[in-house]
């Protein structure tokens, strides 16, 4: 970087070698231009002064200072159309780069405009996209929608059909029995229905009257199912009620409700069923199967059209449930079988900690009497050593022991065993 100081406000600027040399180039031209221009005037005042006070000189002196003179001119301005021409270059060259860069950001423009409306027109598209797919969404949820409207409407209008096709059966039906199942006539219906079935639905049960009135009450009939073991899968009290047109006072089905639990209760069933004819106009009752548990449990209400399908439904629940009731029975026995080998190895185990308790405690007196017996037979030998000693002492004692010891300060018995002497030969010293 070089240093230039403006030589009117003396501030300092920092430029680049190529910017130094462009100014540096500047100031040799203009310099040359003005010393160009001074160098012209004087040579033009020269020569008028030459020509007006060298008038006389010889013509040859003045041609051939005029020929010099020109010949610097044509040296000078020679000199001028090169600089002319190296300027004209550079800036052909700084204006050829600044039109490359403007085409360069040129192109750039125009590729970020390609760009911004490619992406303009992708996110367009897909924003089409997303409504085409709203769209068909929203026909085909409409579509859906309508769809279901009409299966519903037509389901309704099935079942409303249906159901006045059933009233009109139960009508008929209502006819019919008004002047055939008053009474026993109903229960002869339902009894005539199962005997049409027993021998190849029900093979394995039995179905009679309650005729036992021993708690005060019965019911009509009894239902009971069982497998080919002989286990009862199944017991229903069935109790069957209908009533004339004729009939003065009118009874509702909740009214024999009470009496059919407890008949249930006292013939030990496991399901109440009560097959009525009465309230015909009721929609609850008339539409199938109703479930009156809410009252009392495990009890129905259902017309006589529904009395096998009834015994059907609950057979094979009950059937379904034995077979549960099979596995649970099994996994309660195992459970058992293993809780009696727990019990037999906690016996084991109690059994065998007392034993071993016991046998640990005579151990230990065993070894305490042994330790006993070491301690006394310890000390006996210690006696027995302490005698063996004294023993061995007092043998010493009595080895060293002689008659000139023993009568020795004793003249009485040293003249008495001298006197023994000289009479039989003893050996008394030895």
């Amino acid at each position: 970087m070089n240093e230039i100081i403006c030589p009117h406000c003396h501030k300092a600027f920092q430029v680049d070698e190529a910017g130094y040399a462009d100014l540096l180039k500047q100031v040799r031209d203009k310099d040359f231009q003005e010393q160009l221009h001074e160098r012209l005037q004087a040579a033009a005042a020269e020569r008028e002064s030459a020509v007006a006070l060298a008038k006389a000189q010889a013509s040859a002196e003045f041609l051939k200072t005029a020929a010099g003179k020109d010949a610097e001119i044509a040296a000078l301005n020679s000199q001028l159309e090169a600089k002319e021409a190296a300027l004209k270059l550079s800036v052909a060259q700084a204006l050829s780069a600044v039109e490359r860069e403007r085409d360069a950001l040129k192109a750039e423009l125009a590729s970020r405009e390609i760009a911004q409306t490619l992406a303009v027109t992708q996110a367009r598209s897909e924003v089409e996209r997303e409504r085409d797919a709203l769209k068909s969404q929203l026909e085909l949820a409409a579509a859906e929608k309508a769809l279901e409207a009409q299966s519903l409407r037509d389901r309704y209008e099935t079942q409303i059909k249906d159901r006045d096709e059933m009233i009109e059966r139960l009508r008929d039906l209502k006819a019919k029995l008004s002047t055939k199942m008053v009474g026993e006539t109903l229960e002869q219906h339902c009894e005539t229905q199962f005997e049409q079935l027993r021998a190849t639905a029900f093979a394995h049960a039995q179905f009679g009257k309650d005729n036992d009135a021993s708690t005060g009450s019965k019911g009509d009939y009894i239902f009971r199912d069982f497998d080919p073991s002989g286990v009862e899968t199944v017991s229903i009290m069935f109790e069957m009620k209908n009533e004339s047109d004729g009939t003065a006072t009118k009874k509702k089905n909740v009214d024999f409700l009470k009496e059919l639990d407890r008949d249930r209760l006292d013939k030990k069933c496991e399901y109440a069923v009560l097959v009525s004819l009465l309230e015909p106009e009721s929609e609850l009752y008339n539409t199938g199967i109703v479930d009156v548990s809410h009252h009392y449990p495990k009890m129905y209400v259902i017309r006589p059209q529904f009395f096998i399908p009834m015994i059907t439904l609950l057979r094979n629940a009950a059937q379904n449930a034995l077979q549960y009731k099979t596995e649970l029975a099994l996994v309660k026995a195992q459970n058992i079988d293993i809780t009696k080998f727990e019990d037999q190895l906690e016996s084991f185990k109690t059994a065998f900690a007392r034993n071993y308790d016991l046998a640990n405690r005579q151990f230990e007196t065993a070894i305490k009497e042994i330790d006993k017996s070491i301690d006394h037979l310890q000390k006996t030998r210690d006696a027995l050593v302490g005698a063996d000693r004294n023993l061995r002492l007092a043998n010493d004692k009595a080895q060293d022991v002689t008659l000139k010891k023993l009568t020795r300060g004793n003249p009485t018995m040293a003249e008495k065993f001298a006197a023994l002497r000289q009479g039989p030969q003893m050996d008394l010293d030895s």
